[in-house]
């Protein structure tokens, strides 16, 4: 693989991170953790069939640090799904989900945690 193929291609970083997350689709409510997170989208497990191109609303509850101290920041949102994968022997899917309305304030938010577990991270290593 040359380093050209290395190159991410995404618009925001994404890391490995579990937040928790709520997500109302026409047909549920779904409560699970994303596995990995960034300012345009998450993608997590659940455990009902999400069609691609669904509306979501989704709610996530972001760990921030402010004034030394952790708080939870309740960040709500409107995505679609992108992405549909089945667990293999598990009746669950991995789905990525794609913001398509975020409040500025917000993405910011999400944006600042990334870069600070990014951070945080490369610090530990």
């Amino acid at each position: 693989m040359s380093q050209k193929d290395c190159i991410e291609k995404r618009r925001h970083p994404r890391i490995e991170h579990g937040v928790p997350v709520k997500i109302c689709a026409p047909c549920a409510d779904l409560v699970t953790e994303t596995k990995n997170i960034s300012r345009s989208g998450v993608y997590c497990r659940v455990s009902k069939y999400l069609e691609p191109m669904t509306k979501l609303k989704v709610t996530l509850m972001l760990p921030v640090k402010k004034e030394g101290r952790l708080h939870t920041k309740k960040i709500i949102c409107s995505g679609v799904v992108v992405r549909v994968e089945n667990i293999p022997f598990e009746d669950a899917f991995n789905v990525a989900v794609f913001f398509n309305e975020i409040k500025p304030g917000d993405g910011r938010a999400l944006a600042d945690h990334v870069q600070g577990v990014l951070v945080e991270k490369s610090r530990a290593n």
